[in-house]
């Protein structure tokens, strides 16, 4: 039950979203279609058994669940309805956010986010319909996804320096901080695997620092 407490707290079920969004369901195919809208982060597939004094009953139940970042996103895609300009604003979206968070002061000189990022943006564009990001992010948006592998990129950097500075100290509690804010409690089955846990909670308690 644990695992439905989690989903029923931090995500929309199809019709939560769906009358969030004032849309119909076939409506929502039809975008997961055209690849514009992402597909659900989980499916439940549901066998509930009743027993009471009218006799046992059997029934079977899907239920789907979306971040609810995407209800914004959907805003987005009905206004828009082309695909092409669609894909460019998450595209927009997702280089002002890395744009941004470098002002800021974070870094990688990993080429995806620096020379390479046209072509690092078409491959989140990809697992962003795939649903990947509605599990793993906290809203599954384009700028949480951003700071998301950025972050990724500099904890791993830094981390494998066998020694770190004052400031790459600071650098790397930035990042994991970063990290934190952007990234989804996930699911309680696959904390143990997640990202988080191993770049947010292990670095945390390697290097001793305060959340």
């Amino acid at each position: 039950m644990e695992l439905i407490k989690y989903l029923n707290e931090h995500f929309f079920t199809t019709q939560q979203l769906l009358e969030v969004s004032k849309i119909t369901e076939q409506e929502l195919r039809n975008y997961q279609e055209q690849e514009v809208m992402p597909k659900c982060s989980y499916k439940l597939n549901l066998s509930l058994k009743s027993d009471s004094f009218f006799g046992i009953h059997n029934e079977e139940q899907k239920i789907e669940y979306y971040a609810k970042g995407y209800s914004s996103w959907l805003a987005t895609v009905q206004s828009l309805n082309n695909k092409n300009a669609i894909y460019s604003v998450f595209a927009q979206r997702y280089q002002k956010a890395i744009a941004h968070l470098k002002n800021e002061g974070h870094t990688s000189s990993n080429a995806k986010i620096n020379e390479n990022i046209n072509l690092h943006i078409e491959e989140e564009w990809r697992h962003f319909l795939n649903g990947i990001y509605g599990l793993c992010t906290k809203s599954g948006l384009p700028e949480d996804i951003a700071a998301k592998e950025l972050a990724i990129l500099e904890i791993n950097e830094l981390s494998a320096e066998d020694e770190l500075s004052e400031e790459q100290l600071k650098k790397l509690i930035s990042a994991v901080n970063l990290l934190d804010s952007a990234s989804s409690l996930f699911a309680p089955h696959e904390r143990l695997k997640s990202s988080r846990y191993r770049l947010v909670d292990e670095v945390r308690r390697k290097y001793q620092l305060q959340s």
